[in-house]
């Protein structure tokens, strides 16, 4: 039976590829769906678990963990310098790394930080050393430049008509060993040389901190109007990271509480008017909620797809089982039972569909590496692609109906009567 089945599957091959084709396109499409969504759950789960603690100015929870843990580009409002001051000196607190973005160089963000972040973010250097001057710049990992180049830092980016700072060039000191986050892709470089270079010494914050920090944001926010404040910036100049309340006002600070218990009570302290702190978990919790929306939706349109392609099929295999009715007869007649003949044709399409739901896996699942390759690309956030146990459900569910499927022209055959199929 066996080697008559494929005897025939050859004889109809053509018919037998579209069959194949049209699974595994339905199939594929509900894998990639299912796998994508869970690697952009977990690349960026594993992203924010690098981070305890986000403080920043009262306003969006979600716009800040974007901007500051994922480092997409957003004009954010700044605090008072005298958070960062009170954080420094908190006992509660092991470090609190000040964070200032709105820079770039040839596509990767320019962040302002401390050399603290800098030693704990990647657990150790891959090459070279943490900036110790002004002038000097760490690289993440995924940053394609060379230690020692130059890097001339533009306001905002090209392709907004950013304009190039002349006030300081950074040189490459040291790269980031991988963190699986978009700040491999990031430039880091001393928080004070990115006040000083925007004019915003702690002198003038001393007089008004919030007002200087609406400036700023004001600067950030206009930037494509040519608004802006430039100061000077010394590239041989020692790092003083003893933070006082009269730092300039931040976007943000990074927190990394001593313990849990000092986590909780420190984001309660700082949830004011003023500012606002946050668990980036908690924060990709809610938009896992609309992800989880989304792909429900995307879900629905995989098995209509698939829906419409069973329909098909079944149309297919109607149109099919009519016009083999003189092999059946002869089957018949040649004296094969019923049941071999339901055999046949139920594992003849069975074996198609089998093989379309395979290969439709297979497609799925390259389809998948490619797009979570081209996201982590321009995010810089390690997208893992690979099947979990319950995908194993949703083969043994296709199957299910692929066997059911499969009966309904097996029925067909076994129902047509020898003499009637030969006269046709």
């Amino acid at each position: 039976m066996i080697r008559f089945i494929f005897s025939d599957l050859r004889r109809l091959w053509a018919g037998s590829l579209v069959v194949v084709l049209l699974v595994a396109l339905a199939t594929a499409l509900g894998v990639s769906v299912v796998l994508q969504e869970r690697a952009l759950r977990l690349g960026s789960a594993r992203a924010a678990d690098k981070f305890d603690l986000v403080i920043g100015a009262g306003g969006s929870e979600t716009q800040l963990v974007l901007s500051s843990v994922f480092l997409q580009p957003s004009p954010l409002p700044l605090m008072p310098g005298e958070v960062l001051g009170k954080l420094a000196a908190d006992p509660r607190v092991d470090w609190a790394a000040p964070i200032g973005f709105g820079d770039s160089f040839s596509g990767y963000p320019i962040v302002g930080t401390t050399t603290m972040l800098a030693q704990n973010l990647s657990g150790g250097l891959a090459e070279g050393k943490i900036f110790a001057r002004e002038g000097e710049a760490m690289i993440g990992s995924a940053v394609r430049l060379a230690l020692g180049g130059e890097i001339k830092p533009m306001h905002g980016s090209l392709d907004e008509g950013g304009e190039t700072h002349t006030e300081l060039v950074y040189h490459i000191a040291g790269r980031l060993r991988p963190t699986g986050t978009a700040w491999d892709r990031a430039i880091l470089v001393p928080i004070q040389a990115v006040w000083h270079i925007h004019g915003m010494e702690a002198e003038e914050h001393a007089e008004n901190g919030a007002e200087a920090g609406h400036d700023h944001e004001h600067e950030e926010a206009s930037a494509d109007h040519g608004h802006r404040h430039h100061g000077k910036a010394d590239p041989d100049a020692a790092l003083d990271e003893s933070w006082t309340a009269e730092a300039p006002g931040l976007p943000a600070i990074l927190v990394k509480p001593k313990t849990i218990a000092d986590a909780y009570k420190l984001r309660q302290d700082y949830r004011s008017g003023n500012t606002v702190a946050v668990f980036p978990g908690e924060v990709l919790t809610n938009l896992y909620a609309t992800l989880g929306d989304a792909k429900q939706i995307l879900v629905a349109v995989a098995s209509g797809a698939q829906a419409l392609v069973a329909a098909s099929l079944v149309l297919v295999t109607v149109i099919h089982i009519g016009q083999r009715r003189r092999q059946i007869g002869a089957l018949r007649a040649f004296g094969a039972p019923r049941g071999a003949i339901f055999g046949i044709v139920w594992l003849e399409f069975f074996f198609l569909v089998a093989i379309g739901i395979a290969l439709g896996f297979a497609l799925g699942y390259a389809a998948a590496l490619i797009l979570s390759g081209m996201l982590s690309q321009t995010s810089g956030v390690a997208m893992p692609v690979g099947f979990a146990r319950e995908d194993a459900w949703l083969a043994a569910v296709l199957l299910a109906l692929a066997t059911i499927l499969a009966a309904l022209p097996a029925v067909l055959a076994y129902r047509q009567s020898p003499a009637q199929a030969l006269r046709a």
